[in-house]
């Protein structure tokens, strides 16, 4: 900087700095500039990047892009709420720390959530069990239900061993239900009752979703028009008795988890909700009572500044759907939970899902959700470790207390790239909304297999993407670690698990009166709309269990038919299937598939490609054998035929290859005919002349991994 002193004009403030001895550079210099450091590359090709939403993310953001946008002179805790529902934001009280438990039985799931909430945790989250969101006792349910999925709950005694010690009072509870709601909300007030505590001061959710329930299995144990009564009458039951309880769950976890972008994530989602709202309004239920009792719950993948604009479209958006159904402004306010992607998630080098997890909570944050679990490494595996669940709540409080994101309301607030991005997202799931309303609604959607298309389309496109490493899983698809010891399922003994539930599900039917019972449930089957949520809750009280209460309430209600559901899967599992495959095969014969490289000539020739024919082979779990270089191809021969490898992988330069590459593949196949001849790089001039001297394929950054490892693997019989 000028010794001189800094300008400053006549009445300024003194202390205030004017850098006028630096020229003002516009956006066609720089742009002159960043295209002089391509080198003739492509500014649109290398500097612009489009996104699994279809947007086009550019290398920088101005004053210019925020023009016009019509959420800009938004405040936190003010309609549109893109900035927030509360002025204070997490000044006022930061985010739940919400941490799903996944234990199948109420006394190991009460060990883990006493020892969480002493811990750090703030809230409970359970997670059922298949045969509880079907709405099955333990004891009549299909083999391999019962512990699957999370908690198991068939009775009263179960729900009250597995919050013992809990006072909901002042622990807000949060139960994904799926379809069966109003039974296990009729066993939570049971169970406050005979606690002698008050329905009022719940808070959280217990929320029925019977579309998501539809899009992730492709089936409900009951029908929609059933599942609509019920949530309409404990959702009516609740804005009266219980302000702070939410009834009606919205997850966008089925659209997310089958590889679908964050478009349909959210769109998807708001027209769920939609037709929630409409069914609810359709059976007496005001848009004020309605809307304040909906959550959503969302997940956050790894692009950061996407999820981050999610979260805020999905306030924005959500309170005008609100508003044109008449809500008033509180009314308008979206509640989220969020929890961190379980589709991005590995087996092998799990200790990466700590980073991937962390970093997704933090867009979370950013967003400003309501409520969060931060997933455990090994979730995706088993029930997740005392130090893995520590870990995770641990990132709550590092990014609460250390990292300082309450300290500010909506510090992403402002940013040119964050504030377009939250448009373009919205406009962009607003048409895909408007879409499914062309359709008639969510439901007929579902049933049309619109959304399941949508998903798959994106679904593929990401496995492309992964196949070719454009897209990367740290230390699946790219950077493998060849000693890592994978997570392993768990393996859960159902039959054991079945019959120890239907031992304490007996006795507990048999410490009830049968007859009070059977009169409570009959009472339950006849009573009035109006009467159901009381109704079942007293024969809860006395002994009613889950498939009573679900018999009773559904007696005479036909059966919806079934759907295609979303395909739900981990977008690493074929990596993980191709490595385990190789595992196998050396588990099996002693040793691993192996591969030689033929390194020629000096290491700077060679060394360069080498590198990267290793890392893209260990990938697939392969034995890759080096060396420092040969002189000769005879010598390269040699050495490849007696290191017994099934493949051999040529390794210089381009320059070089129209001299080695023939001679070496012919002499290989001559010498032991089922070798497989690659050669790193793609000399596309001399392509078809390799393969007629006996190449078979190219290892190089624009291959198929996934398909070429996988091509190898067969050749080679494993």
């Amino acid at each position: 900087m000028s010794n001189q002193p800094i300008d400053r004009q006549a009445g300024e403030d003194s202390a205030v700095p004017r850098f006028t001895e630096f020229p003002t550079t516009g956006y066609d210099e720089w742009r002159a500039a960043a295209e002089a450091a391509l080198k003739g590359g492509s500014f649109e090709k290398r500097l612009i990047t489009k996104t699994h939403e279809g947007i086009a993310l550019q290398p920088m953001y101005r004053a210019e892009d925020v023009d016009g946008l019509p959420h800009m002179g938004s405040l936190p805790g003010f309609a549109p709420f893109v900035r927030g529902t509360q002025v204070l934001g997490y000044k006022h009280a930061p985010w739940e720390v919400s941490q799903e438990l996944a234990n199948a039985t109420p006394e190991s799931f009460n060990q883990a959530l006493r020892a969480d909430l002493e811990r750090g945790q703030t809230a409970v989250n359970m997670r059922l069990d298949l045969a509880t969101l079907l709405g099955e006792d333990a004891d009549a349910a299909e083999s391999g239900r019962v512990g699957t999925g999370g908690l198991s709950i068939s009775c009263l005694d179960d729900l009250t061993a597995a919050l013992t010690g809990v006072d909901l009072e002042q622990t807000p509870i949060f139960i994904q239900t799926g379809a069966s709601g109003l039974p296990l909300l009729a066993m939570v007030l049971a169970m406050l009752g005979k606690q002698s505590r008050s329905a009022a001061k719940l808070r959280g959710c217990i929320g029925d979703d019977p579309l998501g329930a539809l899009a992730g299995s492709g089936r409900l144990p009951r029908s929609l028009n059933g599942a609509y009564e019920d949530l309409a009458q404990f959702t009516r039951w609740a804005a009266a008795n219980a302000p702070g309880l939410r009834t009606v769950l919205v997850r966008g976890h089925p659209y997310h988890d089958g590889g679908g972008n964050a478009i349909q994530e959210l769109a998807f989602a708001l027209a769920t909700g939609v037709e929630y709202l409409r069914e609810l309004q359709a059976r007496g239920v005001t848009i004020d009572q309605a809307a304040p009792r909906v959550l959503f719950a969302f997940s956050l993948g790894s692009n950061l500044f996407m999820e981050i604009a999610k979260l805020r479209s999905a306030r924005m958006l959500w309170a005008k759907i609100v508003a044109a159904f008449g809500g008033g402004e509180e009314a308008c306010k979206i509640h989220v939970h969020a929890r961190t992607s379980g589709w991005n998630k590995t087996l092998y080098d799990s200790d990466v899902n700590m980073l991937r997890a962390t970093t997704e909570a933090f867009s979370g944050v950013l967003g400003g959700c309501d409520s969060l679990h931060i997933g455990p490494k090994d979730e995706i595996a088993r029930v997740p470790s005392d130090f893995s669940r520590r870990v995770a709540r641990n990132a709550h409080t590092v990014l609460r207390e250390e990292a300082g994101l309450t300290r500010a309301v909506d510090p992403a607030g402002g940013s040119w790239y964050v504030e377009n991005l939250t448009d373009t997202l919205a406009r962009k799931s607003w048409e895909l909304f408007r879409e499914v309303e062309k359709q008639g609604g969510m439901a007929k959607a579902l049933s049309a297999g619109f959304p399941q298309q949508q998903v798959a389309a994106v679904s593929d496109q990401r496995a492309r993407a992964y196949a070719q490493r454009r897209d990367i899983f740290v230390g699946t698809n790219m950077y493998p670690n060849p000693t890592d010891d994978p997570l392993t399922p768990e393996t859960i003994d159902h039959v054991a698990l079945q019959q120890e539930r239907t031992r304490v599900l007996k006795a507990f039917r048999q410490s009830t009166d049968a007859d009070a019972r059977r009169d409570a449930l009959e009472k339950l089957t006849q009573a009035t709309p109006d009467r159901r949520v009381t109704t079942a809750v007293a024969a809860a009280a006395v002994g009613a269990t889950l498939n009573d209460l679900w018999k009773a309430l559904t007696t005479g209600e036909p059966a919806d038919p079934l759907l295609e559901p979303v395909a739900i899967r981990r977008g690493a599992e074929p990596f993980e299937t191709l490595r385990r495959r190789s595992e196998k095969f050396a588990e099996r014969t002693g040793t691993p598939p192996k591969v030689f490289l033929a390194n020629m000539g000096p290491i700077p020739q060679h060394k360069a490609r080498a590198d990267f024919s290793r890392g893209f082979l260990q990938v697939g779990a392969f034995e890759v054998i080096g060396n420092e270089g040969f002189e000769t191809t005879d010598q390269a021969i040699q050495a490849a035929i007696a290191s017994g490898a099934g493949a051999v992988v040529i390794c210089s330069t381009d320059k070089t290859y129209p001299e080695l590459v023939p001679d070496l593949a012919k002499g290989l196949k001559a010498a032991k005919l089922d070798t497989l001849v690659l050669v790193a790089g793609y000399p596309a001039d001399h392509v078809e002349a390799f393969k007629a001297a006996g190449v078979d394929d190219f290892i190089h950054i624009r291959a198929n991994c996934y398909e070429l490892l996988t091509k190898l693997q067969n050749q080679m019989g494993i």
